[in-house]
């Protein structure tokens, strides 16, 4: 009887362990934030009261299209990331779970969630979810192992999901919506620049083309860093410049741009000396500056929608 219920104990486990390992596979840091700058755009497009189901369709297709993205990203790269200690523990090449499964799983919630975005919201945001979807894998993946040039290219699939919350409302992508995608498009430069300075071992040893693996004492990372710091606070102010926002926003954008901007000054700053201590206050400063993107972006996020006019 004991050795019965050990049984069923176990099977419950790794039941429990597999649907873990399905949501990895999701990515849900990126898809939650994808989730939340989408509900953003969605909102700040609301004119009256909240239309509720349209608003659960938009988050439900966002997140089928984004976890769905992210699954078929870890099965084209399973090889690489077995290379890597960063995502040497993931779900395919750990072992876990098995790719066909995988490839099916992830074909089958992205297709469900361009259909949820498409049917229930309209086809323009439908449109702009399978955008995102086909930039993100058949450009910026495959362009990693080609070209640096990769990172700008995949800003746009990043950039995007606040465009599919205004469209969702408005069927029109207005000149609000292309405000809401610059924040994004800038604010993913220093997040990703900075966690690939911290890896770029791993991404050397996987055979990534990115910029941190050529660059070798950070001097173009930490100006690329530096220039979308800069670029990223007029961005985050032009919500309340055409009326979207109000003051609250102003002053938010303006303390965290200005923090993002105190990090930016300081990679640039010791990535122009040569000695070894100057390295390591790079490594010291770009994982500074990776969690403070962390903050960054749902900060910002939550008050453009709490500021909203």
């Amino acid at each position: 009887m004991n050795s019965d219920v050990e049984v069923l104990g176990n099977a419950d486990a790794r039941s429990r362990g597999k649907v873990l390992d399905y949501i990895e596979l999701m990515k849900p840091e990126l898809t939650g934030l994808s989730v939340l700058t989408t509900l953003c755009g969605f909102y700040l497009a609301t004119v009256g009261s909240l239309n509720y189901w349209l608003f659960f369709h938009t988050a439900l297709g966002t997140l089928l299209v984004g976890g769905g993205a992210g699954t078929l990203n870890q099965y084209a790269e399973r090889k690489y990331d077995a290379m890597m200690k960063r995502t040497e523990r993931r779900p395919l090449p750990a072992g876990r779970l098995d790719p066909s499964e995988v490839l099916i799983f992830g074909i089958v919630i992205s297709v469900l969630g361009i259909i949820e975005l498409s049917v229930w919201t309209n086809f323009l945001t439908g449109f702009l979810g399978a955008i995102t979807w086909t930039t993100y894998l058949f450009l910026y993946t495959p362009l990693k192992r080609v070209t640096h040039l990769s990172t700008l290219i995949g800003g746009i699939p990043g950039a995007i999901p606040p465009m599919m919350g205004w469209a969702a409302v408005r069927n029109d992508l207005t000149v609000e919506a292309w405000i809401l995608f610059a924040i994004l498009f800038c604010w993913q430069m220093p997040h990703f620049f900075s966690l690939a300075w911290m890896y770029r071992k791993d991404y050397a040893r996987a055979g990534f083309k990115i910029l941190t693996v050529m660059d070798e004492h950070g001097r173009r990372t930490s100006r690329q860093i530096l220039l979308y710091c800069i670029v990223l606070i007029p961005a985050s102010l032009a919500p309340a410049y055409f009326g979207m926002t109000g003051m609250f926003s102003i002053v938010t954008a303006l303390v965290l741009g200005s923090g993002f901007l105190v990090y930016g000054s300081l990679l640039s700053r010791f990535s122009r000396r040569l000695e070894q201590e100057a390295l390591g206050k790079i490594n010291v400063y770009s994982r500074r500056m990776f969690f403070a993107s962390l903050v960054y972006l749902p900060t910002l996020m939550i008050v453009l929608s709490l500021d909203k006019m």
